[in-house]
């Protein structure tokens, strides 16, 4: 029910972090992965993960550039044979900045990486999934899909639509076979959070409101990327689901 063995999957922002945890889960059940990133790191990625089991591929595109995603996307697609099973919109930026502090341009960087980019990919990868019947698409929410968040209003926004994009393209694709869920990670042990990790103030006070008594790791996310690009999945579409350590419920 679990197993992706046969399945090709691209997977962006993958060399590290959460994306590389998803990565590893969908190679580990049996698919074959495409790494989209823009970092150096997506080629020693890609070979370790690939060094036993299916092909993991690198494909290095910048997401912001809408020529470079349609690039890369293309580049993706003819290392996985034509054909895309599963999507996951991992890719993401945050500018930790109060509105008042946050240029215009920094609100459109994030707009164009965090919203504008996953609709983009959607689209592309939509368009093969509807002439194949078939397809999982999992895009990265986030606790600010639920709430506001502090020095956030960028990255809330972004997360808050991409939580609306999945519930409207899963509306449209589910009578095609396709399903649309998000995934809406909490507080993560992650180079993202490096900076509110190392917050002697607000790092415990974050931690307190768990109920799980720690912060998440990119392998708390295998578990519920594999469900979801599985067949095991295939009556849930238009879901946000939280992975959180019971954060939203305190």
């Amino acid at each position: 029910m679990f197993d992706l063995t046969g399945k090709k999957a691209i997977v962006t922002g993958a060399s590290r972090g959460l994306g590389r945890g998803m990565a590893a889960g969908l190679h580990h059940a049996g698919a074959e992965v495409v790494i989209l990133d823009i970092s150096d790191d997506a080629e020693a990625t890609a070979k370790e993960l690939g060094a036993s089991g299916p092909a993991v591929y690198a494909v290095m595109g910048n997401l912001e550039d809408r020529k470079d995603r349609e690039r890369a996307f293309s580049n993706s697609l003819e290392l996985l044979g034509g054909k895309l099973d599963i999507l996951i919109n991992n890719a993401g930026v945050h500018d930790r900045r109060s509105c008042l502090d946050l240029p215009l341009e920094a609100w459109e960087r994030v707009m164009e990486v965090n919203i504008n980019a996953i609709y983009h990919l959607c689209k592309m990868a939509g368009e093969l999934m509807l002439e194949q019947k078939s397809g999982k698409i999992i895009n990265m929410g986030s606790m600010l899909s639920f709430i506001g968040g502090f020095n956030a209003t960028a990255y809330a926004a972004s997360k808050g639509a991409v939580a609306q994009l999945t519930k409207s393209l899963s509306n449209e694709w589910a009578g095609h076979g396709i399903q649309v869920n998000a995934i809406a990670p909490g507080y993560m042990d992650t180079s993202m959070n490096k900076d509110l990790h190392a917050d002697a103030v607000r790092y415990p006070q974050v931690t307190s409101r768990i109920p799980a008594g720690r912060w998440g790791t990119p392998e708390d996310l295998q578990g519920i990327a594999v469900f979801l690009a599985s067949p095991a999945s295939s009556y849930i579409t238009g879901t946000v689901i939280p992975v959180d350590g019971g954060y939203l419920v305190r």
